[in-house]
């Protein structure tokens, strides 16, 4: 039986009081029964090319990235606040990625982002094994970021407790180039160009940007520069295009987590060790795709192939007494790997029984092949330096999935939306460092799932939507959870089972011709062979499953137009994810029904934008609930909640559009934990936020 907390129905109520009355609506004109299709651009997050989000049995969240953006569009995380389902934490540590959960998916993530699925122009952003980033996605070139969240997520295969794709807009004649150039606090720039347009028969959208800051707590400077291009034209009577991205971020310095006494003691400060073994991050990479696709009366094909280089190092503070154990791997980290994969699919719209029918089958393989290499961080007495080998292996990782997906409008007010994912993931790994007390690591193992999925709309009136849908999923472990055993033998770990889940979703979704827009979902997941961590000490981390585990809570958001120049929009979450069966960690027992660590129970976003004439003016609300951060929950990083205004003026001249804007985070300069690290080994588990900060820019944008 599906039961939440008391407070969780009585918003449920709440929301179903502010529904619009079906027998109301009912009495208004419904002069078009059937669904509405669109000719242009499509929310692609369930593929369904031409059918509005509204009737789409899912929660999919679409943020529209305009020219007036007033950060410093470094991190995604600043596109993703007020979804719904969503944490993106900035953690003011450019060594590693934005923290990114969805529904409590890829929360036990200590770097990168795991359990969730992120896409940039169609190509994939995560790894075969579930391991992926964000840091190299361009919100300057971007036009849009698509979110799912709820069973439908499961069509895009291993780790995709939810979906995040970013899109590049389109060039097209006559659009503006753009100079960008933001400053602010902790000595941060960024400064960025677009060049967006079509030459000849070349439709082009190219942006690079340089990034820099000293960082708000100590030893977190950083630098990032990259440069990011979509390309397209028509051959072969199909749309051809070209997709590149390129990015470099040397020696980002990482502060580390602060233990609770630190953090009370001065929240800007970096742990000793930080400084005692400069650890920092290095990070390159490059990538190409190539995507085609060609419509021919009720047939499209669409076929997509990519390849990349990812090269990563990495400076840990682990003390040289733990590296004498001969099983060690060191205190740096060396990846160099390659990266590829193909997509292909056919998608027909027609009809079946008179109604209209759409039918997706595709299929996809992916590849990783990745060398590891460990090295000491110490050379005698000096450290921070690389020392000697202590790891060297061949890591590969492969993915082969089908996919098929079928919508079918059978009534007028009644669609149905099904799916299906077959996927099969293969590890090996190759150990090239084996000595006599060292001893040959290699493995492999392989895991197949089948994910069903399936959903129906009813349309109650021309703007209200209800719906419901269920699905499962998987997660198979990412190569790093791979890396060791937990019982501290030789060996990859390759004993760990893949989690696997079962999604249930009802919702309803109000979209009125005035714009205003109410949204809200009930959700939960039940997952077997939850994925955790086992141990964390000695800069090594292992994992184990855990059992069972449960997600379940309440999305809702409100858009509201005021008026011609005032909008405002509402976001809450509310999401109880706890441990289903008890287990005992390091000498303690789990009880069922304690949280899982690093989620909070209630989110809340609030923004009112105003825009009168040339001006515009922005106040928004953050806030969240407390987030535990560790298994045993002996810690907590309390809630706050955060003021954070924007100005902006426009000025239109003879020779373009100059734009100057301001931004003023946290106005009220409240102490706060803005990102935890879950289960530290050294219960350095909080990573402090920015007190009060300012930053100003301008944007002069022209047509060529």
């Amino acid at each position: 039986m599906f039961r939440l907390s008391p407070f969780v129905p009585s918003c449920a109520l709440l929301s179903a009081v502010l529904l619009p009355n079906p027998a109301q609506a009912a009495s208004r004109p419904d002069p078009s029964p059937e669904v509405a299709r669109l000719p242009t651009v499509q929310v692609q997050a369930a593929r369904v090319q031409q059918v509005d989000d509204a009737d789409l049995p899912a929660s999919i969240s679409t943020v529209w990235l305009d020219d007036e953006a007033n950060g410093t569009l470094a991190q995604v995380s600043e596109a993703l606040g007020g979804i719904p389902g969503v944490v993106a934490r900035d953690r003011q540590n450019y060594a590693q990625d934005t923290q990114l959960s969805i529904r409590g998916f890829g929360a036990r993530s200590t770097f990168g982002v795991r359990g969730v699925r992120v896409l940039v122009d169609g190509v994939p952003a995560t790894m075969p094994d579930g391991q992926g980033q964000l840091s190299h996605a361009s919100l300057l070139s971007a036009q849009r970021v698509d979110v799912l969240r709820g069973p439908f997520s499961a069509l895009y295969g291993n780790s995709s407790g939810g979906v995040v794709q970013l899109w590049s807009a389109e060039g097209a004649p006559g659009d503006p180039w753009r100079l960008r150039l933001d400053t602010g606090s902790d000595n941060t720039l960024s400064a960025g160009a677009q060049l967006r347009g079509q030459q000849g028969p070349i439709r082009y959208n190219v942006a690079a940007n340089h990034f820099r800051t000293d960082g708000w707590r100590e030893h977190s400077a950083a630098r990032r520069e990259s440069v990011n291009a979509r390309l397209g034209t028509d051959v072969g009577g199909g749309q051809l295009d070209l997709v590149l991205n390129y990015f470099d971020s040397p020696k980002a310095q990482d502060p580390l987590g602060l233990s609770r006494a630190q953090v009370n003691a001065d929240p800007r400060q970096a742990t000793a060790v930080a400084e005692q073994y400069n650890t920092r991050k290095s990070v390159r990479q490059a990538q190409a795709g190539l995507v085609f696709t060609r419509t021919d009366g009720a047939h499209t094909w669409r076929a997509m192939g990519y390849a990349g280089q990812r090269s990563v190092e990495q400076y840990l503070a682990i003390p040289p007494a733990p590296q004498a154990n001969p099983l060690h791997a060191g205190g740096v980290i060396d990846l160099d790997g390659d990266y590829g994969g193909v997509d292909a699919r056919w998608s027909w719209h027609g009809q079946w029984a008179g109604r209209p029918l759409d039918l997706v089958i595709g299929a996809n393989a992916d590849r990783q092949a990745q060398d590891r290499r460990g090295y000491e961080n110490f050379v005698g007495d000096q450290l921070g330096i690389k020392g000697r080998l202590r790891r060297d292996q061949a890591d590969r990782v492969e993915n082969v999935d089908q996919f098929a997906q079928a919508w079918w409008q059978w009534a007028p007010r009644w669609s149905l939306l099904l799916g299906v994912r077959h996927s099969t993931v293969r590890f090996r790994s190759n150990d090239h460092y084996i000595t006599a007390t060292n001893p040959d690591d290699s493995g492999s193992r392989r895991y197949d799932a089948t994910t069903p999925v399936a959903g129906v709309v009813f349309r109650a009136t021309d703007a209200w939507r209800l719906y419901a849908s269920a699905g499962r999923g998987f997660e198979t472990p990412t190569f790093n959870e791979l890396g060791y055993r937990a019982d501290g033998q030789a060996g990859l770990a390759l004993d760990l089972s893949a989690a696997r889940s079962r999604n249930l979703e009802v919702g309803s979704k109000w979209h009125a011709q005035s714009g205003a827009q109410l949204e809200a979902a009930l959700f939960r997941a039940d997952t077997d062979d939850e994925l955790a961590v086992a141990s964390n000490t000695g800069g090594r981390a292992t994992y184990r499953n855990i059992g069972r585990t449960r997600r379940q809570g309440l999305e809702a958001s409100y858009v509201q137009p005021l008026g011609a120049q005032v909008d405002l929009a509402l976001s809450y979450t509310y999401l109880e994810a706890t441990v289903r069966d008890p287990y005992v960690l390091s000498g303690a027992t789990v009880a069922a029904g304690s949280r899982l660590p690093g989620v909070p129970e209630q989110q809340w976003n609030a923004r009112l934008q105003y825009r009168p004439g040339a001006w515009q003016w922005a106040a928004e609300v953050v806030a969240s609930g407390d987030t535990v951060v560790n298994d045993l929950a002996t810690e907590k990083a309390a809630g706050y909640a955060l003021l954070n205004l924007e100005a902006a003026r426009r000025w239109q001249l003879a020779q373009g559009t100059l734009r100057a804007f301001a931004r003023l985070d946290n106005v009220l300069d409240q102490r706060y934990i803005g990102s935890v690290i879950v289960n530290d080994g050294n219960q350095r588990y909080f990573e402090p936020g920015p007190d009060r900060r300012v930053s100003v820019g301008l944007q002069w944008q022209w047509a060529p």
